[in-house]
Order: C-alpha cells, then sequence, then structure tokens
C-alpha cells in the first residue's frame, strides 16, 4: 500500500543523522561541476547560442528550476535514499513507476560516469598537447580518479560531503569574483548584447543552446540520494535543493557572460573550436594566478563530481536492493563501520571503468566521453519525465485527501518540464540520426548508435522489467519505496 512504511533492518542501516544542509547542498552542486561547466562544457552552448549565451544559460537555469519541483515537493513527504526510484515506486498501490524509474537511470548510471573518469582527461589534454601525444596515459588519469572515488566515499558520508563542502564553496567563491573582477576588467566593451533575444533563423539555434545547457544543471537533486542521512531530511533536503539551484546560477550565469564578452563578440564563432577558452579568457584578463587557480578547480570539479556521483548511484542502488527491485541483496550490504553501500560502489565502478576504457581506446577519451554522455542525457530527462509523471499520480492518489494537493505544483508545472524534457529528447535524437545520415562517418555511427540504444534502453529495458515485476512479482512493488527514514526515527525517540 502507498501509505504503508518499510523500515530497514538489523544493522544494514546508512548512518543516520550525520550530515547537515551545507553537506546536502555540495552534494547536489558538486553532481554539477561549475568548474567544469566554464572551463569544457560551455562549448556546447556557445557553439549554438553564440552572443547570446548568457541568456540561454538563464533560461536553461530557469527551466532546469522547474525540473527541481519534483524532488522539492517528494521530499516533504519521505527521507529515502532511492531518490526518484523511491518516489516513483511510492507513488501508486502497483508501484510500477519504480522499476521504470530504476532501469531507466541505471542507464545514466552507467553511462555517465564517463564525465569523470574520461572527462578528467579530456580537460587535461586539452591544456597540454604533449601529454595528449603520450598514448594510453589517460587511462592512468582514470585509474586514480576512479580509485579516488571509491576511497573517498567508502569512507563515510561525513568525510565524502565535507571534502565536496569545502572545495566546493571556494569553487564557486573563486567562479564569482574571477568572473566580476573579469566584468569590470571589460569597462567600455560591458554590454547587453547576449541578453537579447537572436531573431531570424537564429532563434532555432539559440533554443539549441538552451537544450544543451539544461543537461549542464544535471544533478541538483542528488541531495535526495542522501537524505536517510541527514538530520531533519524533510527540511533541509528541500533547503539544500533550493540553495544548489541558486548557487549554480550564481556561479555560472555571471561567467558565461564574462567569458563571452571577455572574449570577443566579433570573433565568438571561434570559442568553441579553441581548446579550453575559459582558461584563455581567465588568464587574459587574471594573469598567471587566475589561470592557475581555474586549472586547479576544474580538475577538483572533476574529482567533485566523481565522488558525488560514487554517493548518489551507490545509495540509489542500496534502496533498490533493499526493496528486492532489480539488485540482489548483496548490492544493499553496507560497511559495519563506515555505513557506507561498499558493495554498489565497487560493483557500479568495475561496469563504469571497464566500460569507459573500452570505448576510451576505440574513439580517445574526448570522443568517448561524449559518446556515452549522449545516452546519459535521454536517460536522466526520462527519469525526470517519469519522477514528475508520479508526483502528479501521488498527489491525486495520496495528497488528495489530506488536502495538500496542489494544482499548480503537483500537475501543472511537472507537465510543464516534462514537455521540456520531451522537447530535449526529441531534439537530441533528431540530431544524431541526422547528422549521420548527412555524414555516415565512424564517429557519427557511434553517435547514431547509442542514442538509439539509449531510446531502446527506455522503451523495451525499462517497459519489460515493469512489466516483469507487475505480472511476476507484484509483492515486491507492494511496499518499494515506501520507506522512510525520518519516521523511523521518529518512532523509535
Amino acid at each position: 500500500m502507498v501509505d504503508e512504511i518499510k523500515h530497514s533492518s538489523g544493522t544494514n542501516k546508512l548512518k543516520s543523522n550525520a550530515v547537515g544542509s551545507i553537506q546536502g547542498i555540495f552534494q547536489s552542486l558538486s553532481y554539477v561541476g561549475p568548474a567544469a561547466d566554464v572551463a569544457i562544457l560551455l562549448l556546447g552552448t556557445v557553439a549554438f547560442a553564440l552572443v547570446a549565451t548568457p541568456l540561454a544559460i538563464i533560461v536553461a537555469w530557469l527551466s532546469y528550476g522547474l525540473f527541481m519541483i519534483m524532488p522539492y515537493e517528494f521530499s516533504k513527504y519521505k527521507a529515502n535514499a532511492g531518490s526518484y526510484y523511491a518516489y516513483a515506486a511510492g507513488s501508486t498501490r502497483g508501484g510500477g513507476f519504480g522499476p521504470m524509474a530504476l532501469f531507466t537511470w541505471m542507464g545514466e548510471n552507467f553511462t555517465g560516469q564517463a564525465f569523470g573518469i574520461l572527462g578528467l582527461s579530456a580537460f587535461i589534454f586539452a591544456i597540454s598537447t604533449y601529454i595528449s601525444n603520450i598514448p594510453y596515459l589517460w587511462i592512468l588519469f582514470a585509474v586514480i580518479i576512479t580509485l579516488y572515488m571509491f576511497i573517498l566515499p567508502y569512507l563515510g558520508i561525513k568525510v565524502s560531503t565535507n571534502y565536496m563542502a569545502i572545495t566546493g564553496m571556494l569553487e564557486v567563491l573563486l567562479l564569482v569574483i574571477g568572473s566580476f573582477i573579469i566584468i569590470a576588467r571589460l569597462g567600455s566593451a560591458n554590454t547587453l548584447k547576449p541578453f537579447y533575444l537572436p531573431t531570424g533563423s537564429a532563434i532555432g539555434s539559440f533554443f539549441f543552446g538552451v537544450i544543451f545547457s539544461i543537461v549542464d544543471f544535471t544533478g541538483l537533486g542528488t541531495v535526495t540520494t542522501i537524505s536517510e542521512e541527514m538530520k531533519n531530511s524533510k527540511r533541509n533536503v528541500r533547503k539544500s535543493i533550493l540553495i544548489a539551484w541558486l548557487l549554480a546560477g550564481l556561479a555560472l550565469i555571471p561567467a558565461s557572460y564574462a567569458l563571452v564578452v571577455g572574449w570577443g563578440l566579433p570573433s565568438i564563432s571561434a570559442f568553441a573550436s579553441a581548446p579550453d577558452p575559459g582558461l584563455i579568457v581567465f588568464y587574459r584578463y587574471l594573469g598567471p594566478v587566475g589561470f592557475i587557480l581555474l586549472i586547479i578547480f576544474t580538475t577538483n570539479s572533476y574529482f567533485s563530481y566523481a565522488v558525488s556521483k560514487t554517493n548518489a548511484v551507490s545509495r540509489i542502488w542500496y534502496s533498490a536492493a533493499r526493496d528486492r527491485v532489480i539488485f540482489p541483496e548483496y548490492i544493499g550490504e553496507v560497511h559495519k563501520k563506515y555505513r557506507t553501500p561498499g558493495h554498489a560502489m565497487l560493483v557500479w565502478l568495475a561496469i563504469s571503468f571497464v566500460l569507459d576504457v573500452i570505448t576510451g581506446i576505440y574513439f580517445g577519451p574526448v570522443n568517448a566521453a561524449l559518446i556515452l554522455l549522449t545516452m546519459t542525457g535521454v536517460c536522466i530527462v526520462t527519469v525526470h519525465i517519469i519522477g514528475n509523471t508520479s508526483l502528479t499520480f501521488f498527489s491525486h492518489t495520496v495528497l488528495k485527501k489530506t488536502g495538500e494537493s496542489s494544482i499548480l505544483y503537483h500537475y501543472v508545472m511537472p507537465t510543464i518540464a516534462s514537455f521540456v524534457g520531451l522537447v530535449i529528447i526529441y531534439y537530441t535524437v533528431l540530431t544524431n540520426i541526422q547528422t549521420y545520415i548527412s555524414d555516415p562517418n565512424t564517429l557519427n555511427l557511434a553517435y547514431f548508435i547509442i542514442v538509439i540504444l539509449a531510446v531502446l534502453w527506455i522503451v523495451v529495458g525499462a517497459v519489460a522489467v515493469t512489466l516483469y515485476y507487475k505480472f511476476k512479482k507484484p509483492e515486491v512493488l507492494q511496499n518499494a519505496g515506501n520507506y522512510d527514514a525520518e519516521m523511523e526515527i521518529s518512532e523509535n525517540s
């Protein structure tokens, strides 16, 4: 039943009341990786939005705010490490949305870590052509970051989130202060042109830049995955989501303006093809100190993202294994001392590392990361769509009875967010297919295959898994996702 609560038993639990809102904020913000966005990921936005990149970032940031309504609202009622999976599973009596959300999210879990494991190499290679010419050196970088992202999260939620909080605050400060110094030094070159909506044929490219930018904010809701370990979770998770979203905008919007205008509007078309244009602009206006600091914090941004990712994925899998959905009980076991789901971390990282290295050997680390992240984007946006739909069902079946249902926040806004998500998926799939048809080379074939695989993973895989549990193991779904850590703490106190 939807209103039944399933408890964890024995000692196989995550550590309750271990962290607060500060750690929760940077669990989410570290997943975004603001410095890495400034140094690398803004390239995709600039390639399409050109001078209007700051406006595209603002629209994307506001749009992603719509995506955050779902976890914000759900977190009022449940503290469960399964996050969107648990929300979806507990939204209806049959629990059918749970396996669908979980399997779809697994598609993102397996491919998304390419941003950390392969993205670090891509960044380092862009800095030095000498390093990039050393064969297979990137595998060493991949091994280092993989070990790091296992060891630190394994040692405990407080250890990993404290690290992200300290370095994350410094990262945001660097980006904000650096951006405003650049803006101040631009003097009369400052202009409102980057905030004008393009007209004519440029409007289509602008909105494609917006679509690209929305994915840059992915991860702002991952504080929900550590909700079982947070103090006063149902208040602090919502606080963390809101503040992380505001900090993401603060870090990226001024920086996007500083980079575009600092680069020079007349030559903006060359921005996307330049190696590390973020570093170039920082060096031009902030000198060697700004240049070196951005390198340090961008490198750390990849490591912070990797740690945040491990925290999130391991706890989603832990929650699902506890519910006996897809994963065996082995995956749900936690370390007796550190209270972390070490088995889930180990299995997930082993699969991700092998996948990334095989793909990287064939396509090179840069192209391999971009190929795998294409599936990441399709899958995570679909998870949000499933979550939005689940919120509407939950509001209709549960909250309506208690008078807590909201037409605006549970029906209208989640529907708008899902529509935005469908547009993102549509254009992602269409663009990759059209690119391959017009230029059928090996690299474009890889993008074509990965986007088709993403669609099949969801349409065939997620649906098949859902039907299996619905008809073969309906008893498993009855209580899936219903565990509430905060209610258990209240009952035991």
